[in-house]
């Protein structure tokens, strides 16, 4: 049976689940306890319950956790403005003060099977208030045009949705504020193939360090989704030779999808 928590334990892990739902955070996981297998004594059992019991944490906490504001909610529409408006006019990372102009949510088909993850707004993203629709974004819509689809049947959504000063790397942190918004996006559209765009998505979404060359190639499963990795449009534009790279990535999720693969190759 789990220990009862002592009164001040309890309401100090009640306060810092609140704090984390405040952020956006209603997952949580714990790991199990490992179990050692030794030989006891005869006279050492009698002290195994007392020492057993300090492996037995906070149940009750846990027990009934918060649900997230749109859980219950069928209807992705209406599920992504409850995201939208948790967010608010979001300061809970440093962007909010860096020159921001607006927040950055998403867009596309809320039922897509297709979604596509970047790493951040830049200058046209965040006064537009939309992902992707400056010169990396056209050359995405461009991208997905050759796949046989169209800008409006995908989803597309960045790992943090504010833009950074100068465009440059968002942080770790900011990541890690920003990141369960967009898992909770993930949750409610439900895409049958995710298309993380350049490293820093690839890092955030699957958690390891590597090398885009490592990461090409291969479908990850992701929380249930399959999940393939390529280049950044942004990247393409000062590199185009990796555009033929880029092409092979998009095929491969083409043919999970079921997407019949054009004569013609993308440009």
């Amino acid at each position: 049976m789990p220990r009862t928590l002592d009164p001040e334990l309890k309401r100090a892990l009640a306060e810092r689940i609140r704090f984390y739902n405040e952020l956006g955070i209603y997952d949580f996981y714990r790991r199990e306890p490992i179990e050692v297998t030794q030989i006891i004594q005869p006279e050492e059992r009698e002290e195994m319950p007392r020492a057993r019991a300090t492996a037995v944490v906070e149940e009750e906490i846990f027990a009934n956790p918060i649900a997230k504001p749109e859980s219950g909610v069928s209807d992705p529409v209406a599920a992504l403005k409850i995201i939208r408006e948790d967010l608010g006019d979001c300061t809970r990372c440093v962007l909010h003060k860096q020159g921001r102009k607006q927040i950055v949510f998403g867009v596309g088909n809320p039922k897509a099977d297709l979604m596509f993850i970047g790493e951040a707004p830049g200058a046209d993203e965040d006064i537009q208030g939309e992902p992707f629709v400056g010169r990396a974004g056209q050359l995405l819509t461009n991208m997905i045009k050759a796949m046989g689809v169209t800008r409006e049947d995908v989803y597309i959504a960045n790992i943090i949705k504010c833009r950074p000063p100068g465009n440059r790397t968002p942080e770790r942190d900011e990541c890690a504020t920003c990141s369960p918004f967009l898992m909770r996006q993930i949750e409610v559209i439900k895409p049958k193939v995710i298309v993380a765009l350049g490293a820093v998505a690839a890092k955030t979404l699957l958690a390891i360090n590597a090398p885009m060359s490592e990461f090409r190639g291969r479908f990850y499963d992701f929380r249930g989704t399959k999940l393939a990795v390529t280049y950044h449009p942004a990247f393409l534009l000062r590199d185009p030779r990796q555009k033929k790279e880029t092409w092979k990535d998009l095929q491969m999720v083409m043919k999970e999808l079921g997407l019949e693969l054009p004569q013609k190759t993308a440009e």
